[in-house]
């Protein structure tokens, strides 16, 4: 069913350009198909928000999407490691230091479709191609609105390339470090008003060994990784205000991790169906379905051999939203709407025998969860003064959760099933944006939002040697209540300067906690409370452009009478910058540079092991031929420097050294 479901969703958009071809214009005016999504409110800015064009993200060195998102200061993943050696289930995304476990905090759309895996919360970045987008607007701060449930530290959107981003062929070839190859290529054909866009990537190299020489073991190889990805989308206009967007995109990401046999794989079957009217009344309705896998084999740091597969995690996302702005006047836009998003999944592992390699026990775990939401905003304009704000109630269930071990022979030894629990989250947010004139903005606001555990927090243990996590069916929603203000100046022309002071308090945080040796529970401490300062800066003169980013978060646990009372979450740095320094003439050669740094972190929650800061610089040349074709070099970690990404008890593993990369580009 699952998979019919989604063969009728990608096929859809074959059907759509004949619709297209005979539909008549509204009172003979033109067509114009845009492929986005509705104008931005004017009372976005008051939450403050920064964004990456496409220029930048087609100007990355690594090309990952991840690399990209890190220019924004207080981004981050649970580990350091990119998604070519990080475990895929670790890549949760998350914002102003509020982390501690690798799901996702941060709510991540594209095209309006939450991208978390239905069953872990990680993001699948190796699947989301910069090349196929035209922008990303990162909102730090809380507060869900007319977006879905889910954004405690932020919100990440990613709009899909639009007929003006895309030529009507395009590719690359790059071949890199360690026999690494990179192969991406794209058709855009216009078909009838329409227009269609079919991309590919391909990717793969023997990676680099991501434990230290000193401690490396006969048994460790390094991180060979191999993914694709197809993706296709289709833009019909079916008035002059009018227009059916549709997108499809499957993906598998195959990995090794630091020892031989210890392989993971992810992969996905993606589809939406969107409506987008720009008439008077305004409207936003979309639909999805989402069906993922993942596996991972862990192996024995003692004996080498296969102590865990993690098998077979299906899961299913399926999801919509109606979004209608009706008029109501010039100086008011309101948004009203409702969302919905069920996710289930299951878990099936088998336990080794480190020693004799015998299986011990087999294991079966999962559940559903649904959550829909009802939102209204409006936005304000007075003047200068623009005053937005919205309520938003979710009902939530989590039902039919279980978990269940039987011996080798098939003997049952455990059969828990959990009761199911449902709630009302009612969270709203509002904001103020003042322009004192052309040159300075002020803006402030104050939000409340939740999260749900996700399936894996309440029912998956998992192990990474020699730390075993044990699940909680018992886990609470996370509740954040946050404040920010903040200004905008434009000094000068090509120049723009931004400052955020915030203020964050995540009640009920789900964090790592360590509950005797080599042993920790996925539990609810009391809240994470992090406040600080973001900063961001550009400023572009005749062909040389700089932009910066700076955030410093001051995070603690409030958990009274605990070990890790006060001290840092798990993960979570004090400080991230990033500077870009391009120059980057209207013919001819261009160059870019970014150094990246990201203070120390904790890899535990009674802060025993650090993972020490690190500096990295990236760079980029490109040297056109003509005709639409150029050379380019890129360099990843220039200066080699040594990034811990994990540390338990001194074992350590690294994230990407220097790679470097020469290839050719067409068509951007």
């Amino acid at each position: 069913m699952r998979k019919s479901l989604l063969l009728l969703f990608v096929a859809s958009p074959f059907c759509t350009p004949a619709i297209a071809q005979d539909s008549v214009p509204d009172e003979g005016r033109a067509i114009v198909v845009t492929g986005g999504g509705l104008p931005l409110p004017p009372g976005t800015p008051a939450y403050g928000s920064t964004m990456i064009d496409r220029d930048r993200l087609l100007g990355s060195a690594s090309n990952r999407i991840e690399s990209v998102l890190a220019d924004v200061a207080g981004f981050q993943q649970f580990r350091r490691s990119d998604s070519r050696s990080a475990n895929p289930s670790a890549q949760g995304a998350t914002l102003r230091a509020l982390g501690g476990n690798a799901s996702s905090r941060a709510l991540v759309v594209l095209d309006g479709v939450p991208m978390a895996d239905p069953f872990f919360g990680y993001i699948p970045f190796s699947a989301l191609v910069p090349e196929r987008l035209s922008l990303i607007r990162v909102t730090r701060g809380g507060g869900s609105g007319a977006f879905g449930a889910g954004a405690v530290a932020g919100t990440i959107e990613l709009a899909s390339a639009l007929r003006a981003d895309l030529p009507g062929v395009s590719g690359s070839a790059f071949y890199g470090s360690r026999d690494s190859s990179e192969l991406s290529a794209s058709i855009n054909p216009d078909v009838g008003s329409g227009y269609v866009s079919l991309s590919g990537r391909w990717d793969r190299g023997d990676g680099f060994y991501t434990t230290p020489k000193g401690q490396r073991t006969i048994a460790d190889v390094p991180a060979a990784y191999e993914g694709w990805n197809v993706g296709l989308r289709a833009v019909a206009p079916l008035s002059a205000d009018m227009e059916l967007q549709m997108r499809g995109l499957i993906f598998q990401d195959d990995r090794t991790l630091r020892f031989a046999g210890a392989d993971s794989m992810s992969q996905g079957q993606d589809a939406s169906i969107r409506l987008i009217a720009r008439g008077l009344w305004q409207v936003d309705a979309l639909a999805y379905i989402q069906a993922r896998n993942f596996s991972n084999v862990v192996i024995s740091s003692a004996t080498f051999r296969k102590s865990l597969d993690q098998r077979n995690t299906p899961s299913t996302g399926i999801g919509g939203k109606i979004e209608v702005r009706p008029p109501i006047g010039a100086d008011h836009i309101l948004r009203l709407g409702v969302d919905s998003r069920l996710a289930t999944g299951d878990m099936f592992e088998d336990a080794y025998n480190a020693m004799s390699g015998a299986v011990t026990a087999r294991r079966h775990a999962g559940g559903q969860q649904v959550t829909t939401g009802f939102f209204a905003e409006d936005d304000w304009t007075l003047g200068s003064l623009v005053l937005t704000g919205g309520i938003r109630a979710d009902r939530w269930t989590i039902t039919d959760g279980f978990y269940r071990s039987q011996s080798p022979a098939g003997a049952l030894t455990q059969d828990s099933h959990f009761a199911d629990r449902s709630d009302w989250e009612v969270n709203g947010r509002a904001g103020a944006l003042l322009h004192m004139n052309n040159t300075i903005a002020l803006r402030a606001a104050a939000y409340t939002g939740f999260r749900l555990p996700t399936l894996n927090e309440l029912y998956r243990p998992f192990v990474v040697f020699p730390i075993t996590t044990q699940a909680n069916a018992a886990l609470a929603p996370e509740k954040l209540k946050g404040m920010e203000a903040g200004f905008d100046l434009m000094p000068l022309d090509g120049v723009t300067l931004g400052a955020t002071i915030f203020y964050n308090k995540l009640d009920n945080a789900i964090a790592n906690v360590t509950i005797a040796t080599n042993v920790r529970q996925r539990q609810n401490v009391s809240a994470i409370v992090a406040k600080g300062v973001e900063l961001t800066a550009s400023a572009r003169v005749s062909d040389v452009s700089v932009t910066a980013s700076y955030a410093y978060s001051h995070s603690a646990v409030d958990a009274p009478g605990a070990a890790f009372d006060g001290f840092v979450p798990s993960q979570s740095p004090r400080h991230a910058a990033s500077v870009t320094a391009a120059w980057a003439p209207r013919t001819g050669p261009s160059l870019s540079t970014t150094l990246r740094y990201v203070s120390k972190q904790y890899e535990d929650d009674l802060e025993n092991d650090v993972l020490p800061d690190a500096l990295t610089v990236d760079a980029v040349a490109n040297l056109p031929l003509g005709k639409g074709m150029s050379v380019v070099g890129r360099a990843e970690n220039l200066f080699d420097k040594a990034v811990v990404t994990r540390n338990a008890g001194g074992s350590i593993d690294l994230g990407t050294p220097r790679t470097l990369w020469i290839g050719i580009r067409f068509g951007q």
